[in-house]
C-alpha cells in the first residue's frame, strides 16, 4: 500500500472492522455492477472511491436529460454518452486508480455467464424482473454473493442472497421466476430522487462488506422502506427447498 493509498483511505483503515488488511481486500476485489442508473450510480461511485479493485458496469443505455433527476454519476455534459462511460468517467474523477470496465449491453445469459463467473461480488442494480433473475441464476451457478436492491416512488427493498451460505435463500427462493409481478417503471411511475441514493449507497455497503469482510452482510432479510415515512421493515427470507434456481446445489 502506498502513501497515497494511506492518505486516500485512512478513514476506512482508522476502522479496527477494516484497517490495512481489509483495505487491501477491497484493493483486490473485483465488483460487478448490472445497471448504471439511479441504483447504480451512488453503487460505483461508492465502490470507486472506496478503493474496490475492479469494477465492472454493465448497461444498454445511454445518459437523457430525464436521467440527472437522481442518476448522479452522469452530467449534463455527458448527456447522449453510453452510462457506463459517463460512470466509468464519473469514478475516474474521484479515485484514477481504479480499473473499471465498461460494458454497454443487456444483460443476458450469455454475458451473465462470462462477466459473474470473474467477479468477487454482484451487485443488481437493474430495474427488470427478466434481468434479475438472470443474475441470480448466474450467481447461483458460479457460487458467487449477490447484493439486490430496488426502487420505485417512494419504495425501495434491499436484500444480499449469498449461496456460500448453506441456509442463504437465492432471490429465486423469495420471488419465485413463475410469479412475474407487473412491471412498474419509474418512466411512468415515478420515483423519488434520494430513494434511489438511500439503497444505492446501502446496496454498496453490502457490497463492500462482503468483499473486505468487516461486519454482517444483510443476508436472508428483505429490507423494505417506505420514504414517506423513512419506517423500515425488515422480512426473515429462508432457503426454499424446492426452488428451481438453487435446489440442488450443494449445502
Amino acid at each position: 500500500m502506498t502513501d497515497d493509498d494511506l492518505l486516500r483511505y485512512s478513514r476506512h483503515i482508522l476502522l479496527e472492522e477494516i484497517g490495512i488488511d481489509g483495505q487491501e481486500r477491497l484493493a483486490a476485489g473485483h465488483a460487478l455492477v448490472i445497471g448504471a442508473g439511479g441504483l447504480g450510480s451512488p453503487v460505483a461511485l461508492y465502490l470507486g472511491t472506496a478503493g474496490v479493485g475492479r469494477i465492472t458496469l454493465v448497461d444498454a443505455d445511454t445518459v437523457d436529460v430525464t436521467n440527472l433527476q437522481r442518476q448522479i454519476a452522469h452530467a449534463m455534459d455527458r448527456v447522449g454518452q453510453p452510462k457506463v462511460a459517463s460512470a466509468r468517467a464519473a469514478i475516474a474523477g474521484l479515485n484514477p486508480h481504479v480499473q473499471v470496465e465498461a460494458v454497454q449491453a443487456r444483460a443476458d445469459a450469455a454475458l451473465l455467464d462470462t462477466l459473474v463467473a470473474r467477479a468477487d461480488v454482484v451487485v443488481d442494480c437493474c430495474d427488470n424482473f427478466a434481468t434479475r433473475q438472470a443474475v441470480n441464476a448466474a450467481c447461483v451457478r458460479h457460487g458467487k454473493p449477490l447484493v439486490s436492491g430496488a426502487a420505485i416512488r417512494f419504495d425501495g427493498q434491499l436484500a444480499v442472497f449469498d449461496v456460500r451460505d448453506p441456509a442463504s435463500p437465492c432471490y429465486a427462493c423469495v420471488f419465485p421466476p413463475d410469479a412475474a409481478p407487473e412491471e412498474t417503471r419509474c418512466a411512468t411511475m415515478g420515483v423519488f430522487a434520494p430513494l434511489v441514493g438511500i439503497i444505492g449507497a446501502m446496496q454498496a455497503a453490502e457490497a463492500l462488506k462482503l468483499l473486505c469482510g468487516a461486519g454482517t452482510p444483510a443476508t436472508g432479510a428483505l429490507l423494505m422502506l417506505d420514504a414517506r415515512t423513512m419506517d423500515w421493515t425488515r422480512l426473515g427470507t429462508p432457503r426454499h427447498a424446492g426452488c428451481p434456481v438453487c435446489a440442488t446445489r450443494a449445502g
